[in-house]
């Protein structure tokens, strides 16, 4: 008698931050869900650092969180400092992150996993997939169980035949301590799938009773720190740990170079494409050889532990080089090691293989999230899965696909660069990708995205009702501020502490919390703003949220016009059997991507690479318009 007897809607193979995000969301939406990972100890694991969130990230982890995924919480519930990155810029480029408690990060992840119902947890290697005439199966694991399912989703992070790379040595692994994934990749090439190499790297961690904290600058959290989830069932950190700062200097960089011959990153060995915007500490000082040093920053690994994560120090270089080198950093004189900085390559899938909705366009029901699609960073792992698990469920019950637009969210452009662009290089996000970043913010991620999720019965009842309490009392207090005067006696003493100009008439309050250098609590001793925020019981949310609201209300305005003329391209679907041939006055590298990504909306189709404005003139007239 088989264990798995049953037949599930959705296997989710791989305990990652896709893989959990991604059987969170099915199994909440109702579908009977098996959760496959190689190990059940580590899901959720930060296999590299201890953080979350960061430029464009943070606004990820709060986007996750408004459609009812579980990363801001597990940050919030396990965060030992946070930090409101960009604070000096405008808001549009605001992004929270926290430096978390590595253990306990994992350990929440499994406990709310644990109390998820419809979810089953099963501990074994997947060798492969279960298919028939194009469609999903189920999949089978290293011991020839065979577990049968109505939809699968890959998330095989690092682990698809990878290796470990340490100076001249090299073995079969996924992570440090854990075995690579062997047969799925093999599998999925013979069934017509693209694949390819990539590689990412992680700095060596130390013992931090070792080190020299004298020596170090200190880098403390928020005065008043805030957090992730917009739901009140987690708490803003009432204490924090410090990270620290220091310095690489020539002397670091010649011992270094020491070892460059047998470095796999230039002797040949690593041949994949390695991370742009995280590079290794080889890679930081051979292609910006005119820096003298580089910033490391001393990441605390948790509450108790002494482990310590030398963020900045991403290397693969002998461990002997790796140790002189490290010695040679003001307050590491003494260090200890806890084990070596190596690099990973791995197997990943092109992700123009894939459909808006993180389906496979060769297997119906076969999704893919996270690192398997050239994507590096929790954050961006965990939208995936989200995005993939919501998908899954929805397409086997028959339901319209929840895909976000390029407007809606972060996520919606991830999905849409993988997607349409590809990428051959580890996919990381920043708020420069999105072209409508003052309507992307992390401070109204749940105001643009609670009501979606509540409709895909993913957010809560008591989320939306809170989103909608935020909504309605930030719109009332706009209102009354474009009605509300002041005299030149009330606001001109405000005026003098902050070298604006006096006025010498009222006029509305709406007109002077629009200068550049006055905020809302500037007005808070004005009577008829006191009144009101104590009678409407305004959280610091709502404040905030009104300010931005009125500051940025002429960038806002454009960037919505924008959105409004980009939405009819958005409409015109373009049918999935459609023959770009029988249109000869498309270029022909026009027709050539057309076939290769089969963009789903004329939209889409803009956005390709090397397709010209005139195409798309070609293919609007074609469609009738």
């Amino acid at each position: 008698m088989s264990m798995f007897a049953d037949k599930y809607d959705v296997i989710v193979v791989g305990g990652g931050h896709a893989g959990c995000e991604a059987a969170a969301a099915a199994a909440n939406m109702g579908s009977k869900t098996l959760l496959i990972s190689m190990n059940l100890q580590n899901l959720g694991q930060m296999s590299c650092n201890p953080a979350m969130g960061g430029i464009a990230k943070g606004q990820i982890v709060r986007e996750i969180d408004a459609l009812g995924g579980y990363s801001g919480i597990v940050s919030d519930r396990s965060a030992i400092q946070f930090r409101m990155l960009n604070k000096s810029k405008g808001p549009a480029m605001w992004s929270p992150r926290t430096q978390n408690d590595r253990m306990l990060f994992s350990e929440t992840w499994r406990l709310m996993l644990e109390q998820t119902p419809n979810l089953d947890f099963y501990q074994e290697m997947v060798s492969g997939i279960i298919e028939e005439s194009g469609k999903i199966k189920g999949v089978v694991t290293a011991l020839g169980i065979k577990i049968f399912s109505k939809s699968v989703v890959l998330t095989n992070g690092t682990f698809l035949n990878g290796l470990i790379h340490i100076g001249d040595h090299q073995f079969g692994g996924g992570r440090a301590g854990e075995s690579a994934a062997y047969g799925i990749t093999e599998q999925l090439i013979k069934l017509g799938f693209d694949s390819g190499r990539m590689k990412t790297g992680t700095p060596p961690r130390v013992d931090g009773r070792s080190l020299d904290y004298t020596r170090f600058e200190v880098q403390p959290g928020d005065e008043i720190p805030s957090k992730f989830s917009y739901l009140p069932i987690t708490k803003p950190l009432s204490r924090q740990r410090p990270c620290h700062i220091t310095y690489t200097s020539p002397l670091v960089h010649d011992l270094l170079r020491e070892g460059f011959d047998r470095s796999p990153m230039f002797n040949g060995r690593i041949k994949s494409i390695g991370p742009r915007y995280c590079p290794s500490i080889e890679d930081k000082i051979n292609r910006f050889a005119d820096k003298n040093r580089h910033q490391l920053f001393v990441e605390p690994e948790g509450w108790k532990t002494v482990e310590v994560y030398v963020n900045g120090f991403s290397t693969s270089l002998p461990e002997e080089v790796q140790f002189k080198a490290l010695r040679a950093v003001p307050g590491f004189e003494r260090v200890k090691f806890f084990r070596p900085g190596y690099a990973i390559e791995y197997d990943y899938f092109p992700p123009t293989q894939l459909k808006s909705t993180m389906e496979t366009k060769l297997i119906d029901g076969l999704y893919f999230a996270g690192q398997i699609n050239g994507t590096t960073g929790y954050e961006e792992a965990a939208s995936q899965g989200l995005m993939a698990g919501i998908n899954a469920h929805l397409k086997i019950n028959d339901k319209d696909p929840l895909v976000l637009k390029r407007s809606d969210a972060y996520i919606g452009v991830l999905i849409d660069d993988l997607i349409t662009k590809g990428t051959e290089e580890p996919y990381r996000m920043f708020t420069s990708r999105a072209e409508y970043r003052t309507l992307l913010r992390q401070d109204n991620a749940d105001l643009r995205l609670t009501a979606i999720s509540h409709e895909y019965g993913l957010a809560s009842d008591e989320r939306l009702r809170l989103v909608q309490t935020k909504e309605k009392q930030t719109n009332s207090f706009v209102k009354y501020l474009k009605e509300t005067s002041a005299s030149p006696e009330q606001i001109n003493p405000v005026f003098d502490g902050k070298e604006s100009a006096p006025i010498n008439q009222s006029d509305k309050l709406f007109k002077f919390l629009s200068r550049p250098n006055l905020t809302l609590y500037d007005f808070a001793g004005l009577p008829q703003v006191d009144v009101f925020m104590r009678d409407n019981e305004i959280t610091p949310e709502v404040a905030e949220q009104t300010e931005i609201q009125i500051k940025y209300a002429g960038y806002i305005e454009k960037e919505l016009q924008q959105v409004h003329k980009i939405k009819r391209l958005e409409d015109i679907l373009i049918p999935t059997d459609f023959d770009f041939d029988r249109i000869k006055s498309l270029s022909f590298e026009s027709r050539e991507k057309f076939k290769k990504i089969k963009p789903e909306t004329l939209s889409q189709a803009s956005r390709i690479s090397g397709v010209s404005p005139s195409d798309i003139s070609v293919l609007l007239v074609y469609m009738g318009r």
